[in-house]
């Protein structure tokens, strides 16, 4: 397994060692002594499963008081992934890093507590798993504004289909309620 840092503090891309063969292919796809070995100790608490249709962009949202760290993976299709840093007094705030994730490629995405998530299905449909380091709370969602002029994603996508909710999700500097660095 390959762990290699990115641009933003404790964001991780990940790509596994594959073994193939004419049956098919494995691979292990979370092994908690590598990941501590690599500046991961976190311990899972939820695993989600989302399916999704191509044009479809989900976030960007983060839990303030529950915050939940993801390691995200692709089993079908392929996601452009996003991850931003939203903490206050982060050298890096406001700056993203972005990946495509496939069930061909097989890399996963670590993004910390402390970040902004969100993700736009490239193929003709998904089904993205994540495991969560805090549990989902429906009374603790915050998000930005998936085209945030100030963050600057390109997500190279005319028209994406998007929730009424994250439509009228506010800016990053128009959210009062941020982590902290």
């Amino acid at each position: 397994m390959i762990i290699e840092s990115t641009s933003l503090d404790g964001v991780k891309i990940i790509s596994p060692k594959v073994f193939e063969d004419n049956r098919g292919y494995f691979f292990e796809s979370y092994k908690m002594s590598l990941f501590q070995e690599n500046e991961l100790d976190m311990k899972f608490v939820q695993d989600n499963e989302v399916k999704s249709t191509k044009g479809v962009l989900r976030g960007l949202h983060y839990q303030l008081n529950n915050p939940q760290g993801k390691l995200v993976r692709v089993v079908v299709g392929e996601i452009i992934d996003v991850a931003v840093d939203i903490r206050n007094g982060s050298p890096t705030f406001g700056m993203s890093e972005m990946v495509k994730l496939s069930a061909n490629n097989k890399r996963m995405f670590y993004i910390p507590e402390g970040f902004a998530h969100g993700y736009l299905v490239t193929s003709e449909e998904s089904i993205v798993i994540y495991k969560c380091t805090n549990f989902y709370d429906s009374n603790d969602e915050y998000g930005i504004i998936w085209n945030d002029n100030k963050i600057g994603l390109n997500w190279n996508y005319d028209s994406p289909i998007i929730s009424k909710k994250d439509m009228e999700l506010p800016t990053l500097k128009e959210q009062r309620l941020l982590p902290e660095y």
